[in-house]
């Protein structure tokens, strides 16, 4: 990628942010009209999870795919069809007759999807070379998931209350469109010097481990654990096949020396962490918000401010904070934040005062607006800057899994607590294991964020950095392509 002007590359920054909108927007505006779906198509509560997790799903098992493809034949060709797959996909999602077609139209939006925001995020790391310069433009990055998080309930509110849930997928589609004709115009094209090889079979991998893995959470309170065992099974044998397969290759679809550094293998867990956290804290909250005290989208939408405004005023100080100090003290506050909020709802029932639940929803705003910036940054960190594509795209897949899995447990979890019974009925008592979960996945997010930050780790991050450029390297197995 040739060197741009400091307006050009603000420019760049400007259009990669406006696919991450959407896409974040998206997921946060759905979560509002929950309910709306829930009375209008008769979808049970695993209905209401995989409106959700087919997208994070189909996301989380295509984004490695997508973010190598982009370094192969050009990132900025890969990142325009992405733009025109998804707005396809918004299109069809509001014309969806019923529950099984919407999650069928998410499925494609989400494949989409799985073409931005890894690539937009390779292509911010080939635009912003100085690290200071590029630490602040993820913190940029971060902010519109707040900006997204914030806009997102109150738009998603006032759609769903005036015109309808359909509503909601249209405010993709001018974005969308302006997004391709900026992207054409104004985004140079470029790719990684030595283009990699596809890894069908690693792909494959991929899909049946995510895939059965998160059916078998959400349809195991309805059909038993015993009915989903065979699933389970599936996805262990495809965890097992792929740490196998994959070292075997020369240019695999997950190159495991990746997690050979420390920083990388602790922004992963922690992305998976803090992004579970999210997705179950969406799914309880907005559930809560209106089957349980009764308030509409809209008023729901409001409720829901106090975690989105923190997250949007954080995302920037973080990574100017990672940009000067490192990613520990972000790591740590979010952390800490994060374990706080679940505790409060685990061990005093936020949810019955005002007071303490609007304290539990800043909170958490705050531990997500310190937590993006930092996994970010770590995770392309000290990476060849030619496989960018593939480190970001991991890490984007962790934060997708996370939200898939948060989603599937915790929506799992509320619907064995509630059973037969009504929400308002058994909504407090089935939903605080889920809080206890949550406190959990803060406290991952606190400790590997000390553990992974020091000099030891660093070490760990250069030398896997010299052997993913072939430095101080024994030649590895390659039987697998012969």
């Amino acid at each position: 990628m040739p060197e741009l002007s400091h307006g050009r590359r603000m420019l760049v920054l400007a259009i990669c942010c406006m696919s991450l909108l959407i896409v974040s927007l998206d997921n946060t505006v759905l979560n509002v009209a929950l309910p709306s779906l829930q009375r209008e198509l008769d979808a049970s509560t695993s209905g209401l999870q995989w409106t959700i997790d087919a997208y994070t799903l189909v996301l989380a098992s295509l984004l490695m795919l997508a973010g190598s493809t982009a370094d192969r034949i050009g990132r900025r060709r890969v990142f325009m069809s992405g733009l025109v797959v998804f707005t396809l996909g918004s299109l069809l999602c509001s014309l969806a007759p019923d529950l099984n077609w919407l999650v069928v139209f998410r499925m494609v939006q989400a494949v989409g999807g799985s073409m931005l925001n890894p690539v937009a995020m390779s292509i911010i790391t080939n635009t912003f070379t100085d690290p200071r310069e590029r630490a602040r433009a993820i913190g940029v990055w971060g902010a519109v998931v707040g900006l997204s998080m914030a806009a997102g309930p109150l738009v998603g509110g006032l759609l769903v209350d005036s015109v309808g849930w359909r509503s909601i997928f249209w405010v993709n589609l001018p974005v969308g469109i302006a997004a391709l004709l900026l992207t054409w115009r104004f985004v140079p094209e470029s790719r990684a010097p030595r283009a990699r090889r596809p890894d069908p079979v690693g792909q494959v991998l991929v899909i049946a481990l995510f895939g059965s893995l998160t059916y078998a959470i959400i349809e195991a309170p309805h059909g038993g654990w015993g009915s989903t065992a065979p699933l389970a099974a599936l996805a262990l044998i495809a965890l097992l096949a792929l740490l196998s397969y994959e070292p075997r290759r020369a240019e695999p679809l997950i190159d495991l020396r990746f997690f050979r550094s420390a920083p990388f293998s602790g922004a992963t867990v922690i992305a998976m962490s803090a992004f579970a956290a999210l997705g179950g804290f969406l799914f309880l909250s907005t559930l809560y918000l209106q089957n349980v005290r009764g308030l509409s989208a809209m008023e729901a939408g409001l409720w829901m401010l106090p975690m989105a405004v923190p997250t949007f005023l954080c995302a920037p100080l973080s990574g100017r904070l990672v940009g000067s100090r490192g990613p520990r003290l972000p790591l740590v506050i979010a952390g800490g934040a994060m374990t706080v909020s679940g505790l409060l709802f685990a061990l005093f029932e936020a949810e019955t005062s005002n007071a303490s639940l609007l304290a539990g929803y800043v909170l958490f705003g705050i531990g997500i607006g310190f937590v993006n910036a930092p996994i970010t940054n770590t995770a392309v960190s000290g990476m060849p800057r030619d496989q960018a594509g593939v480190a970001s795209a991991v890490a984007s897949t962790s934060r997708q899994l996370g939200q898939t899995l948060g989603v599937a447990v915790l929506g799992a979890v509320l619907a064995a607590g509630v059973g037969a019974s009504s929400y308002a009925e058994r909504f407090v008592t089935a939903s605080r294991p889920g809080w206890w979960i949550l406190a959990a996945c803060g406290a991952v997010v606190l400790t590997l964020g000390v553990v992974t930050t020091g000099a030891w780790a660093r070490a760990t991050a250069e030398g896997a950095a010299r052997r993913l450029r072939g430095e101080d390297q024994r030649p590895r197995r390659t039987e697998v392509d012969a």
